[in-house]
């Protein structure tokens, strides 16, 4: 009998044992296995809404390899543009030999810079454009030189020389693209320094403006090294604002200004308060898109298109595809064989006027193809835009201006590091009617996550604040505005 009890007694002594031990496992286990499914969820939501950025990196771009020891020298040099007497004799030379093939009858722009036209425009530039008066207009703001990664950085940089009381000054950064350079905001600079006295606001909103030239554009020396592209000028202006004593700034941008702000960003958002365009470059493609297009000439409400937003894009093989092959011929040149073409716009000025001038002609506003005179004149003086095409002329830097496009369009657009990195930082973008291309909100908002402004301007074009300096003006300082207040 005990030999029967004893060894039933023990399994299940023994069993329980083991059910307990079992129990304590789980007691353990659950918990951990709770914790780490739980730790992975949590995880995976902040890393949804952690900001992706793009790496800032280092880089040297003087000639040579970059010294091993050694600080590189970061003073802020004062800088002054200058001519002389040579310069001016070799321009009215070149000019005077220049030859000219008969434009075609009635041809207007439609084949680019009309030759009729061109000789006027040398006439004045040869017998009536002052270069040393338009240089002391250039020296009215002041001028730096700074080097960065090897490179001399030539800027300008503007303060308000009143500051209403209470109010801060909100630094701003402003860059151009090509083929202009950082004359194109000498019209916009005192309404952003001084509103008051431009009846612009009672001076709620007031900026100091730092212009800087993209290296390879005018006074900023040109990379030495290949690979040069938007993403190295961002983090050199970055270097540029932080040597100049800012934490925090706004930025704008239009034409690769607007890529460079872009980028600036998405490298270091915790440094931008707010970025505002008058141009966006949205690469990314795909069915959504495809969908949209197709929609939104007949709903498109339902793919979040507007009236306007119609209007602007519709027909969209003409808008998006024909008027911008037409104007995009320079665009194919400079991406894969710059220095070529730029070997003869380096020598004759006049070939580099009629290159220049022809984009400040449809880029303003496209039924000026139509015109004689291209109706540069009925927007610009010729002495502010032959202003511009000296600074590329007396710097030679049309050649070192054209290679960017080589450093950042001969790359796959889906595989560089911005492409798969979106914008999160306060953004405001003016959307002028003869831009290029239209980019309505709802296409902007799959880079751009946080538009805060986005205006349909009445008028303008391409060079934003050399054409509408009031205009840009009026809806930079709105979009501010509305940033200092969330």
């Amino acid at each position: 009998m005990w030999q029967e009890i004893l060894p039933n007694t023990w399994e299940t002594i023994s069993s329980r044992i083991r059910s307990f031990e079992y129990s304590q496992k789980n007691a353990v286990l659950v918990p951990v296995a709770v914790l780490g499914v739980g730790g992975m969820l949590v995880y995976w939501l902040r890393s949804r809404h952690k900001i992706k950025t793009i790496e800032m990196g280092d880089g040297w771009w003087g000639s040579g390899e970059r010294p091993l020891k050694g600080k590189e020298d970061e003073s802020i040099r004062p800088f002054k543009i200058e001519t002389s007497d040579k310069e001016i004799e070799d321009l009215h030379c070149r000019l005077e030999q220049a030859r000219y093939t008969p434009p075609l009858e009635g041809a207007a722009f439609h084949y680019g810079f009309n030759s009729s036209y061109l000789r006027k425009v040398v006439a004045y530039w040869r017998n009536q454009f002052d270069w040393r008066k338009q240089v002391e207009v250039l020296n009215k703001y002041p001028h730096f030189q700074t080097t960065i990664e090897g490179i001399d950085i030539h800027f300008i940089h503007v303060k308000p020389s009143y500051i209403p009381h209470g109010r801060a000054v909100q630094p701003l950064l402003m860059v151009h693209g090509w083929p202009g350079s950082f004359y194109e905001f000498y019209k916009i600079i005192p309404l952003l320094t001084e509103p008051a006295k431009h009846d612009l606001n009672e001076g709620d909103v007031v900026f100091e403006v730092i212009c800087p030239s993209i290296p390879g554009y005018g006074f900023s020396e040109a990379p030495h090294q290949k690979g040069f592209d938007t993403i190295a000028t961002a983090r050199i202006f970055h270097k540029l604002m932080n040597r100049l004593g800012f934490k925090e700034y706004y930025l704008q941008g239009g034409d690769w200004g607007s890529r460079i702000t872009t980028n600036m960003a998405q490298m270091l958002p915790q440094s931008v308060k707010g970025l505002h365009l008058n141009f966006v470059f949205v690469s990314r493609q795909g069915l959504r898109r495809m969908i949209s297009v197709m929609l939104g000439a007949y709903v498109p409400w339902l793919v979040g298109l507007t009236r306007e937003d119609v209007r602007r894009t519709y027909p969209f093989i003409q808008k998006n595809i024909y008027e911008l092959l037409r104007e995009s011929g320079y665009l194919h040149i400079q991406a894969t064989k710059p220095d070529t073409a730029g070997c003869g716009l380096n020598d004759s000025p006049v070939g580099l006027a009629a290159y220049i001038l022809e984009k400040f002609s449809t880029w303003t506003d496209k039924s000026f193809l139509h015109k004689d005179d291209g109706g540069l004149e009925s927007k610009y003086s010729l002495d502010e835009l032959l202003t511009n095409v000296m600074i590329y002329w007396v710097t030679s830097s049309i050649v070192s201006s054209m290679r960017f496009y080589k450093e950042n369009i001969s790359k796959d657009p889906g595989l560089t590091a911005d492409a798969r990195v979106g914008v999160d930082v306060p953004t405001g973008i003016a959307a002028f009617p003869q831009e290029l291309v239209h980019t309505p909100r709802a296409w902007a908002k799959e880079i751009f996550k946080n538009i805060i402004t986005y205006s349909y301007m009445p008028r303008g074009g391409h060079f934003a604040a050399f054409e509408e300096p009031k205009l840009l003006a009026q809806d930079i300082m709105r979009f501010v505005r509305k940033v200092e207040q969330l």
